[in-house]
């Protein structure tokens, strides 16, 4: 690895003075859990490293579909390391349902970021999330999920509906008092022939038809009398993400076990989602700062036309715009986490606080995508013709980020479920509530033209009809993401100096007046160069 990577072998913790900042805004008592950050910060910019790296290359996920004794088993095989490293990863799903809070949770699966690896740590989360607060009568599968003893899955999209949860056909159907489910295939099943028991969408026989007639199941991979109770149809082959073994299942009478109430399945179901989109927005913050640190460290060490790289104007534009996308993303993603870190006890009908951390959901959950696949391309460029070679770790990590736009929802649902959180549960007004004090309190022109960004958004999508509200919802997305990224970084000073106000500056300037980068940035090394020594 000390051939393809610069930040291999460097604990990337104690790299990452963002992350502590925001960790500092919004949940102080990480102070206490320093030494894990610490130690899981060297396991992220080593072992963690050097295991994807070897998945990806030479030691894919396999299926192995009948035992020696021609038995029907339908397990993948993992090489070793990759089965010993997710094991010893699996504490990081504990936080949140045993007395910490998620931003311990997502912390750590922002410092460890490869998504192959944290899906199937946030998959399974997602299967303990839905037993923690709706199937206490399943609780028994907690433990060995939080251990890694057990590995969950969620299973709801299917061949021919997608995104769309609506057109799914898998039904449900109590057969002697226990509920069989009957489908086709759940064709993008993350941790497939890895999960012990996954959650379900099925529509319950006679239930009305769209997503509102969904329940939710979990489906544990043997039934009561031991037999493998769904099929594995196969492996998908992917371009990226190859550490998660991700294929097409089929149920042909699987015995499932209800999760709440079946009336509740959509709400559950998108419950999770959220916490997958939150994972999704960290995980895309967390490739762009490791994409950071592979050209920060390229740029101090290599040199071009007898200068080192960190000498040259442009380099230290593209520096200073992978600081100000990393910085930036990284307090929106966080300040979502918080609004759902307070609202995720609740449990339908929901209040607004729990609406509003949905719609920030959306908001982190897009824009961290862009910046992730821009930061990880500009690592690449930074590497020249090198940075185009499997070889070397930083196209991987581009690939990689390439996942976190498409995964969970495109940008167009994210922006259709954003406009539906705003017309069906009023979210935008929180949003203004929230962010509104923030701007007015900064007397600068860039927190004038954000605060001025919001308004004219919101005033024009309350203007336009339903058909056009959609036609221009991306552009919206993303105009309400980046004024709000402007506000966080201005609110990160109050805890992390004077950079941070520079930041949001220079994030105004960029991503709302559509201009270059100011000129003072070249000369302001604080903001493009945040590591020890030059």
């Amino acid at each position: 690895m000390l051939t393809k990577s610069y930040a291999y072998g460097k604990n990337h913790w104690l790299l990452d003075a963002d992350l502590q900042t925001n960790l500092k805004r919004y949940w102080p008592e990480y102070s206490e859990h320093e030494r894990t950050f610490s130690k899981f910060g060297e396991l992220a910019g080593g072992l963690a490293y050097e295991v994807a790296d070897h998945v990806d290359r030479t030691a894919v996920p396999l299926h192995v579909m009948h035992d020696l004794n021609g038995v029907r088993v339908d397990r993948v095989r993992l090489s070793p390391a990759h089965r010993d490293l997710l094991k010893n990863m699996a504490f990081i799903n504990r936080p949140p349902y045993e007395g910490s809070s998620w931003h311990h949770h997502f912390a750590l699966g922002y410092l460890l970021a490869d998504p192959g690896l944290y899906c199937s740590l946030i998959v399974t989360n997602q299967t303990a999330y839905a037993i923690y607060k709706y199937a206490p009568d399943q609780r028994d599968w907690l433990e060995p999920l939080l251990s890694g003893e057990a590995w969950g899955a969620t299973w709801m999209t299917e061949t021919q509906g997608g995104s769309d949860l609506g057109a799914n056909t898998t039904l449900a159907r109590v057969v002697d008092g226990v509920w069989r489910l009957y489908g086709d295939t759940k064709y993008f099943a993350s941790n497939a022939g890895l999960a012990d028991c996954a959650i379900v969408t099925a529509r319950p026989e006679g239930a009305q038809a769209g997503p509102k007639g969904l329940a939710l199941f979990l489906v544990p991979r043997l039934d009561e009398n031991g037999n493998l109770n769904f099929l594995l149809r196969r492996l998908k082959d992917k371009s990226a993400t190859r550490a998660v073994p991700t294929g097409e299942v089929e149920f042909l009478g699987s015995q499932a076990y209800l999760i709440g109430e079946a009336s509740q399945g959509i709400y559950y179901t998108l419950e999770t989602l959220t916490v997958s989109r939150l994972a999704n927005a960290v995980g895309a913050m967390g490739l762009a700062r490791k994409a950071h640190l592979e050209a920060l460290f390229r740029a101090r060490e290599r040199s071009a036309f007898q200068k080192r790289l960190i000498e040259h104007p442009l380099v230290r534009w593209d520096l200073t715009d992978l600081a100000v996308r990393t910085a930036a993303g990284l307090s929106l993603v966080f300040h979502a986490i918080n609004a759902f870190d307070r609202a995720w006890q609740e449990r339908p009908p929901y209040t607004i606080a729990y609406h509003y951390a949905r719609f920030l959901s959306h908001l982190a959950k897009n824009r961290t995508a862009e910046h992730a696949s821009v930061c990880t391309q500009l690592a690449m460029e930074l590497f020249g013709g090198l940075g185009f070679l499997e070889e070397v770790t930083v196209a991987r990590l581009h690939r990689e980020a390439l996942v976190t736009s498409i995964w969970e929802g495109t940008s167009n649902i994210q922006s259709l479920d954003m406009v539906e959180a705003m017309h069906k549960k009023g979210a935008h007004e929180p949003f203004l509530d929230d962010f509104i004090p923030r701007l007015q309190a900064v007397a600068t022109s860039e927190a004038r033209l954000a605060l001025q960004t919001i308004d004219t958004v919101l005033e024009n999508l309350g203007m336009l009809s339903r058909q056009e509200v959609q036609w221009v919802s991306k552009e919206s997305l993303t105009q309400l993401a980046d004024a709000a990224q402007v506000a966080l970084l201005y609110d990160l000073a109050q805890v992390g100096g004077e950079r941070y106000d520079r930041l949001a500056r220079l994030y105004a300037h960029r991503f709302l007046m559509h201009e270059p980068y100011p000129s003072w940035a070249l000369t302001d090394k604080e903001v493009w160069w945040f590591i020890e020594g030059d």
